[in-house]
């Protein structure tokens, strides 16, 4: 289903039952966060994110065993100096969802953001005029998500994949919020009918495929070395539409300076045409982009959930 932005008011009166009292609370609360500068609300973010890597929890023990499995070569005390600064990192998001929801788009723009290989893009839309391809860009599941998507709409419109949320208060904001900065169109993650009608329409699609994904359209493919259930739908997209893949590195950059957002030139040879062996490329990209910034990959998923047939958990404490 694709969503656009319709300027109809707040439907107020579908969310005033009790069920919802708690989440009003909350958007009350990241409001009014919204409103602090910007280097006192990353300080918080970092503080809140050290209470909650300092509370025991299933999400410290998906990060933990991920870095494990992702980063043998790293002692003991590297991996729970990345946990720290990765716990720092999501509280930080929070932060940056917070603003990205209720500030202005004024004060957005004012952040200090590097925008380095825009020309790729436009380059692959340009040789699409006419012809219909689009192009994909691609990102992985970092923290800075939220940011870097409201960011990079400043300069080239988007077309975005989102995922439901089962609170629909949450996601009545959320959704409007990400419409009114991120673009005309939201697309839901699994609609690939959708997905192909905006790049025919020459139109830049964000996509990240980096999560756990089971069904008949993923595959195994190594991330760090251990098999990774990977979704196929990164290939078969480029294939049906013959749009160019572009992926995209974010960066949060040191002392609370701002942001760096990286797009890199449309992949060469991809897809090969075999699944197998495309969803590897796509995960090595991945896997060479979280190596620069490990802190900032979004750890606390279970990456890999889904094992090949005769294998356990791997989260099993």
């Amino acid at each position: 289903m694709a969503r656009s932005v319709t300027g109809a008011p707040f439907p107020v009166a579908r969310f005033l039952a009790p069920r919802y009292w708690l989440t009003w609370i909350g958007l009350g609360i990241t409001w009014a966060l919204a409103q602090l500068p910007y280097r006192w609300l990353m300080r918080l973010g970092r503080g809140l994110g050290r209470v909650m890597g300092a509370l025991p929890g299933a999400r410290r023990h998906v990060a933990t065993v991920n870095l494990s499995l992702c980063f043998p070569e790293f002692s003991a005390a590297r991996r729970q100096e990345v946990l720290r600064k990765h716990f720092e990192s999501l509280g930080m998001a929070l932060m940056e969802t917070a603003l990205c929801w209720w500030a202005s788009p004024a004060r957005l723009h004012s952040l200090l953001v590097q925008v380095q290989g825009l020309e790729h893009l436009e380059k692959a839309l340009a040789q699409g005029d006419g012809g219909g391809r689009g192009a994909i860009v691609l990102i992985g599941h970092f923290t800075t998500m939220e940011m870097i998507g409201t960011l990079l709409h400043t300069r080239v419109a988007l077309h975005v994949t989102y995922r439901q949320h089962k609170n629909a208060l949450f996601d009545e904001v959320m959704r409007r919020a990400r419409l009114s900065h991120q673009g005309a169109v939201l697309i839901e993650h699994d609609n690939i009918r959708v997905m192909l009608r905006t790049l025919k329409n020459n139109n830049a699609l964000w996509y990240a495929p980096d999560q756990n994904y089971a069904g008949k359209h993923s595959t195994f493919a190594p991330f760090f070395g251990i098999p990774a259930a990977t979704m196929t739908g990164t290939a078969e997209m480029a294939r049906i539409s013959g749009a160019p893949i572009i992926p995209l590195f974010p960066e949060r950059l040191p002392d609370d300076s701002g942001y760096r957002i990286t797009l890199q030139p449309a992949l060469e040879g991809f897809p090969a045409g075999d699944a197998e062996r495309d969803a590897a490329c796509i995960n090595a990209l991945f896997e060479s982009h979280v190596r620069r910034v490990p802190e900032q990959y979004l750890w606390v998923h279970r990456r890999f959930k889904t094992r090949p047939a005769g294998e356990g958990s791997v989260y099993h404490k």
